[in-house]
C-alpha cells in the first residue's frame, strides 16, 4: 500500500543521482526493520475509503470565542479517528478573573479542557486499541495558571481514595473514566525572564490575555514550588521552555512557537502538521562494534525522502494545517533503539561516552537530512515560506553546525564525527545556494508503537526501563518485555559463552542482573535503566537531552525517570538544569506517582500486582520473551470482581437438623462469581469454617476456575 503511494511518478521528482530513487530501498528497510514511518502511515495510507492521513503530530490554535472553542473539540475529534495526536496552548482563552462583555466572569481555560478530555477519552485513536494523544499548555504568566498546575493532581488524589473505596481505578478499568483530565499531558510553558525570577527569588505577575493588566503577584519560587509539588504527585505538568524553543525557530518571521504535539517532539507554528519516521541504531551496529555509517546515510536519505513525498500526498484534516504543510514541509526524522546500541556496544548510558556517541549519530542524522533537503530544493525549490524565513533558516542551520565542534572527538568514533562534521557543512553550503526544502528536518518521538514493531529492547532515546519490564495493555492484560540486546553486550565486554549463560539465567530468574555473581561489578553501568534496582541517576537523563538537543529540529519526547523516594525540591532543580542546559522540553515521572502505572520494572509477584483487578475475561495472554531465544506464552489467572450491583440467587438447604441457605452472586451473563453461606447455628464453629469455605470458593470463581471443577 505504502510502496504504490511513496512510488508513483512523483518519486522521480525527488530521484537523486547519488542514491536513486526511494521505493525499492524505502521497503528494504522497512522489511528488514531497519526504520518505519508513524503509525499513521500504516493506519491510512493506501486504504481505500479513508484520509490520507499520514501524520502522527498536529498542532492547533484556539481563540478566546466558543465558536472557536467548539471548533477546537472537532478538530481535535478529527485527528485522533485517524490515528494521530494534536496539541494546543490555551493561553489566548481569558481567565476566570476576567469579566465577560454580557456580565460575570469568564469560565477560563481549564474548565474547557473537561469537554475535550471527555472527547479524548471516548475516542479510539485509528479505530485501534490506543488512547488518544494530545497536549495542553498555558503559559506560565496566564491567571489561571495556579488552577492548571493543580488540576491533575486534585483528580490523582480522588483517583486513590476510590481505589481505596473499592473502585476499579486501573489503566482502562471500568471506574476510571469518573476521572477527569486523564487523556492529556499538561505542559506549562516558562520563559527565560520566569526561570530567572525564579532563581532571583523575584515577584512574578500573572496578566488579563485581554488587556495585559496584573491580575495577581506571586513570588516566582512559590509558583514554581507549586509545579513542582504537583508533578511530584501526578507526574504533571511537564515544562517547556519557551524562549530556548523560539531561539531554534526557522521560520520566527511568519510566527512564533507556542505549542507542541502530544509527546513535545514536534514544536512549530499553530495549525501544523508533521509526519515523522525512526530509524532502528541497533540495526547498523556491525559484528565487530563499529557503526555503519554510509548504511545509516542511505536510511537517513531514503526515509526522509519517502517522508517528504507523502507531505504533497497526505489528506490533512483542516485547511489551514494542510496549507502550512504545503508552505513549511516540516519533517520529522528520528531514531530509535539508542539505549541498545549503547548497551550493546558496552557504553553505559549515564557516561561521558554514551552521551558522545549519542550526540555524533543525532547530528549525522540531521546534518545529512538537510544536505537531503537542499539538494531536493536545487531541483524543485525551497519551502514555500522560506523567501520570508531566509534570515532565521540559516542562523538556525549554522547554529546546528558550530554545535558539531562540541562533541568530544576522543569519544567516538573518527568517521562517524567525521561524516556529521561533512554532512552539516554541505546543509550550511548548499542552503545558502538554493534553500531547503523542508522547514524542520527532525524530532526525537517515544516510538511506543514502531519501536515494538521494530523489535526494539529501548525506545526513541530512551534507555531500558527495565530489564524486564511489565507493559499494560489498553483493553486489559500485560505483557512481559524482556531485553534481548544483554548477551550481545556480554560478549563485547569479554564474557565467555558459560559466562553470558550464567548471568542470562540469573536475569531470568531474578529479573534484574544486580547480584549476578559472574558479573564483574565494573561493568554494572553498561546494564542501568530507568526504573528497578540498577537504575540511571535521574540528572543522566536530562544531559542526555542535552547532549542530544543541539542537533534535533524540532525536540525530544523522553521522560526524566525519578525514584519514589525522590524530593519537591529534587523535581523542582531538575527543571532548573534543564533549562540552564538548553533543553527544550523536560518531563518527569516519579516512580509510584500514578494509581494506574502503564509500565513497571520488577520481579513477576510485582508485576502481577499491578496488574490491577477488572480485566475482561479469566486469564490475560502475557507473552514473556526469554532472553536468548524464544517466545513462550504463559496464562496467568487475572481476578475478575463482580460488578457492584448484581443479580444473586437464594438456595435453601438442611443437612440433618442444620437448616442453611448458599446465596450466589452472579456475573450480567449468569456465571456464578461468589457464595455465601449461611447456616442456623450462627456463632458456632462450623459456621465460621463455612464462611472461609465460602470465600475460598468466591477467590477461584472469580479467578476463572470453573464451577464444574469445585462440583466434581
Amino acid at each position: 500500500r505504502i510502496e504504490s503511494m511513496v512510488s508513483s511518478t512523483e518519486r522521480m521528482k525527488h530521484a537523486d543521482p547519488c542514491w536513486g530513487t526511494p521505493a525499492t530501498p524505502m521497503l528494504n528497510h522497512t522489511g528488514l526493520l531497519k526504520a518505519a514511518f508513524n503509525s499513521p502511515v500504516w493506519f491510512n495510507i493506501g486504504v481505500p475509503g479513508v484520509p490520507q492521513q499520514a501524520s502522527a503530530c498536529f498542532i492547533l490554535a484556539v481563540d478566546d470565542s466558543m465558536d472557536s472553542i467548539l471548533n477546537w473539540y472537532r478538530e481535535e475529534g478529527v485527528i485522533f479517528k485517524g490515528g494521530s495526536g494534536a496539541g494546543v496552548n490555551l493561553s489566548k482563552i481569558r481567565s476566570s478573573a476576567e469579566y465577560l462583555r454580557g456580565g460575570g466572569t469568564a469560565s477560563g481555560p481549564v474548565s474547557f479542557m473537561r469537554g475535550a478530555d471527555a472527547s479524548a477519552g471516548t475516542i479510539k485513536s485509528g479505530g485501534k486499541t490506543r488512547r488518544a494523544a494530545k497536549m495542553v499548555i498555558l503559559d506560565v504568566d496566564h491567571p489561571d495558571v495556579e488552577e492548571f498546575i493543580w488540576c491533575k493532581s486534585r483528580e490523582e488524589h480522588k483517583a486513590r481514595a476510590l481505589r481505596d473505596a473499592g473502585f476499579d481505578m486501573d489503566l482502562d478499568g471500568r471506574d476510571s473514566h469518573s476521572i477527569q483530565y486523564q487523556n492529556a499531558n499538561n505542559s506549562v510553558r516558562v520563559t527565560d525572564d520566569f526561570m530567572q525570577a525564579v532563581v532571583d527569588d523575584a515577584d512574578w505577575h500573572l496578566r488579563a490575555v485581554k488587556d495585559g493588566h496584573i491580575v495577581k503577584t506571586i513570588r516566582a519560587r512559590d509558583l514554581m514550588r507549586q509545579f513542582a509539588q504537583a508533578t511530584w504527585e501526578c507526574a504533571d505538568p511537564g515544562m517547556q521552555y519557551d524562549t530556548t524553543i523560539n531561539r531554534w525557530h526557522t521560520a520566527s518571521n511568519t510566527d512564533r512557537i507556542n505549542g507542541s504535539n502530544p509527546c513535545s517532539e514536534y514544536m512549530h507554528i499553530d495549525n501544523s502538521a508533521c509526519n515523522l519516521a525512526s530509524i532502528n541504531l541497533l540495526s547498523f551496529l556491525e559484528p565487530d562494534g563499529s557503526f555503519d555509517v554510509e548504511g545509516f546515510r542511505q536510511a537517513v536519505a531514503i526515509m526522509f525522502t519517502g517522508q517528504e513525498i507523502l507531505v504533497g500526498r497526505a489528506d490533512y484534516p483542516t485547511a489551514a494545517i494542510g496549507d502550512n504543510s504545503a508552505k513549511f514541509r516540516q519533517l520529522g526524522l528520528g531514531y530509535t533503539n539508542l539505549g541498545a546500541l549503547l548497551m550493546a556496544r558496552g557504553v553505559g548510558y549515564d557516561t561521558a561516552g554514551g552521551r558522545a556517541w549519542a550526540a555524533a549519530i543525532t547530528a549525522l542524522m540531521t546534518g545529512h537530512a538537510y544536505e537531503i533537503s537542499a539538494r531536493t530544493a536545487a531541483r524543485m525549490g525551497p519551502f514555500a515560506g522560506y523567501t520570508e524565513n531566509a534570515e532565521p533558516m540559516l542562523k538556525v542551520l549554522n547554529m546546528h553546525r558550530e554545535a558539531v565542534a562540541e562533541i568530544d572527538e576522543e569519544l567516538v568514533p573518527a568517521d562517524l564525527l567525521s561524516a556529521a562534521q561533512e554532512s552539516w557543512d554541505e546543509a550550511c553550503e548548499l542552503g545558502e545556494l538554493f534553500g531547503v526544502r523542508n522547514s524542520q528536518a527532525s524530532v526525537l518521538a517515544p516510538c511506543g508503537t514502531i519501536g515494538l514493531m521494530m523489535d526494539s529492547d529501548t525506545t526513541g532515546v530512551e534507555p531500558d526501563l527495565g530489564l524486564v519490564k511489565m507493559k499494560k495493555l489498553v483493553g486489559g492484560g500485560t505483557m512481559s518485555i524482556v531485553n534481548q540486546t544483554v548477551p550481545r553486550a556480554l560478549r563485547t565486554l569479554g564474557y565467555d559463552e558459560s559466562q553470558v549463560a550464567a548471568i542470562i539465567a540469573y536475569i531470568d530468574e531474578h529479573k534484574t542482573i544486580l547480584g549476578s555473581p559472574d558479573l564483574d561489578p565494573a561493568h554494572l553501568a553498561v546494564f542501568a535503566c530507568s526504573m528497578g534496582d540498577n537504575t540511571i541517576d535521574y540528572r543522566g537523563h536530562v544531559t542526555m537531552m542535552a547532549a542530544v538537543q543541539p542537533f534535533i529540529s524540532g525536540a525530544i519526547s523522553k521522560t526524566v525517570n525519578m525514584p519514589e523516594s525522590v524530593s519537591v525540591e529534587e523535581v523542582e532543580q531538575i527543571h532548573i538544569d534543564a533549562w540552564q542546559l538548553g533543553v527544550k522540553a523536560v518531563a518527569i515521572y516519579r516512580d509510584g506517582c500514578k494509581v494506574a502505572q502503564p509500565v513497571s520494572a520488577g520481579k513477576p509477584k510485582e508485576a502481577a500486582a499491578s496488574a490491577g483487578t477488572g480485566v475482561d475475561g479469566t486469564v490475560v495472554e502475557r507473552v514473556v520473551e526469554k532472553v536468548v531465544e524464544r517466545v513462550i506464552t504463559v496464562k496467568e489467572p487475572v481476578r475478575r470482581k463482580l460488578p457492584r450491583s448484581r443479580s444473586s440467587r437464594t438456595f435453601e438447604f438442611r443437612v440433618a437438623d442444620c437448616k442453611g441457605f448458599v446465596n450466589v452472586g452472579e456475573y450480567d451473563d449468569g456465571r456464578p462469581g461468589e457464595i455465601f453461606i449461611r447456616i442456623s447455628k450462627q456463632g458456632s464453629t462450623l459456621a465460621g469454617i463455612m464462611d472461609a469455605f465460602a470465600v475460598s470458593i468466591s477467590y477461584g470463581l472469580q479467578y476463572g476456575v470453573p464451577l464444574r471443577a469445585y462440583v466434581e
